[in-house]
């Protein structure tokens, strides 16, 4: 398994580094001077130009640039906000909080939900209900989450009214964050009503950024039940006249779980993506919406550094997957 591990992480480092080259070369791709960019100064006299270019190291090589940047990284140092004048990499985790507890709560809805209707689909093959999952599956993936999340906020916050539009919890609840989770801080605070505010707050931006999740899953699921269960070992299982039950949860499901923990692990980054434009539509106070915001106020040092820790959170829950996948498989392990 150690050397299972070494070999993913010899992968990573590379592939860090080349996000990294990706990142470092954000702003001098960009059309225009990089100085004023950085600076925020449109119009400079050619000694203030110099001053501050000396002063962001632009006037150095490239290549010294990059270590330079590439040393800061590895420091924790992901520059400073031009809009803020604060660390980015400070405000990426005060904000981080609010995407995780989101993005946890979408995966969980589309894991407790995709995975029974995969199994299910599967049991009931060719059946109405198999085509009604699978076409709820297609339609739920191919749905766009700007218009998805604008379609839920009039009909549950417009007509019926039950959830609320925007943001983590009502205004009239105040207690300063101790976890960062709004559900947790919410109980901690006992204020009567609170929990129930962060929880109605989370319905909607949930369910909007686990449908893509829930669909992949579901038909991830059974593709994988389906394989499995036309094994000889589940057939020898019915033939032994075990119950449906322990044949498909026992034998079937476990053995059908390794391509689905493969799929789930990558749903988290693409969750990590989607979450910019849902918490855009809910104004959710994280990581997507501080990025689209950055992007207006042309904060490019927040635009790059968040990028750069975004891509090293998605690496980092693949090597995790990889890892749980050589678990449950330990064929996996000795082929690598």
């Amino acid at each position: 398994m150690f050397r299972f591990l070494l070999g993913r992480l010899a992968v990573l480092i590379p592939t860090f580094i080349g996000v990294s080259i990706i990142a470092f070369s954000f702003i001098r791709l960009l059309p225009g001077d990089p100085v004023a960019l950085l600076s925020g100064e449109r119009v400079m006299s050619p000694e203030r130009h110099a001053e501050i270019s000396h002063q962001l190291g632009f006037d150095r090589p490239i290549v010294i640039q990059y270590l330079d940047y590439l040393w800061g990284v590895v420091r924790g140092d992901f520059g400073t906000s031009i809009s803020t004048k604060g660390s980015v990499a400070e405000q990426f985790f005060q904000l981080f909080p609010a995407t995780l507890e989101l993005s946890l709560c979408a995966i969980i809805f589309a894991i407790v939900l995709g995975i029974p209707a995969g199994v299910l689909a599967a049991i009931k093959r060719g059946s109405f209900f198999d085509q009604l999952m699978m076409g709820t599956a297609l339609v739920g993936f191919s749905m766009p989450i700007f218009w998805w999340g604008l379609l839920l906020i009039i009909l549950f916050s417009g007509i019926l009214q039950w959830t609320p539009v925007s943001g983590r919890i009502s205004l009239m609840y105040f207690f300063p964050p101790v976890t960062g989770f709004m559900l947790i801080d919410s109980l901690l605070s006992g204020q009567e009503g609170a929990f129930k505010s962060a929880f109605s707050h989370l319905i909607l931006p949930t369910i909007v950024l686990g449908t893509i999740p829930l669909a992949v899953i579901a038909r991830q699921t059974r593709s994988a039940m389906l394989e499995v269960l036309s094994e000889d070992f589940v057939r020898t299982a019915r033939a032994k006249g075990l119950s449906t039950f322990r044949v498909v949860g026992i034998h079937a499901l476990r053995n059908a779980m390794i391509p689905v923990v493969t799929t789930i692990g990558l749903q988290v980054g693409v969750m990590l993506a989607g979450a910019i434009l849902t918490e855009t539509i809910f104004s959710w106070p994280g990581i997507g919406k501080w990025m689209v915001d950055s992007v207006f106020r042309r904060d490019y040092p927040v635009i790059q550094g968040g990028l750069l820790i975004i891509a090293g959170m998605i690496m980092l829950v693949n090597l995790i997957v990889d890892l749980l996948y050589g678990l449950l498989n330990p064929r996996i392990r000795h082929q690598n």
